[in-house]
């Protein structure tokens, strides 16, 4: 399981993670700061967020793929989610709570340059979060694919 956290296809990631959350990032002092370093017009910034409560590392690789994911959003791609709770009580024991998330995404064009360019962790609010950007100039279309097939998918 830690090799599917370290590895990202480039076309398709499927992500399966016990307790881990994406969810986007969203300090506006931050994204300010951000949209002045990086100008909307030239660069797509994505921002993504993880739960402290399962480690440092695998924090950071969450908030990491939610960034990055955030920055595919923002281009054609279908991203599809699925997320199951459990929780488990067993006699003489507290009960536990799994939660399992699998996300996959279809890029119907290549990310190319996407760089983690900010990670902060606020152990206050048990987060930690991540910053992607990519310049709008490498984005390319997949080869063999017409422009107008992937304008017209969502």
């Amino acid at each position: 399981m830690a090799d599917r956290r370290r590895t990202i296809p480039a076309l398709v990631a499927v992500i399966l993670l016990a307790g881990g959350a994406l969810a986007p990032a969203g300090d506006p002092k931050t994204q300010a700061a951000w949209s002045r370093q990086y100008p909307p017009d030239q660069f797509l910034v994505g921002s993504g967020q993880g739960d402290l409560s399962k480690g440092r590392l695998v924090c950071q690789r969450l908030s990491e793929i939610a960034a990055r994911t955030d920055v595919a959003k923002q281009i054609r791609v279908l991203v599809k989610e699925h997320s199951v709770d459990r929780i488990r009580e067993r006699t003489g024991a507290p009960p536990e709570q799994d939660i399992e998330v699998v996300r996959e995404e279809s890029v119907h064009e290549y990310l190319q340059d996407v760089k983690i360019v900010d990670q902060r962790v606020d152990e206050a609010t048990g987060t930690c979060s991540s910053v992607a950007v990519m310049s709008k100039s490498r984005i390319a279309p997949k080869p063999g694919l017409p422009l107008d097939d992937v304008s017209s998918k969502p």
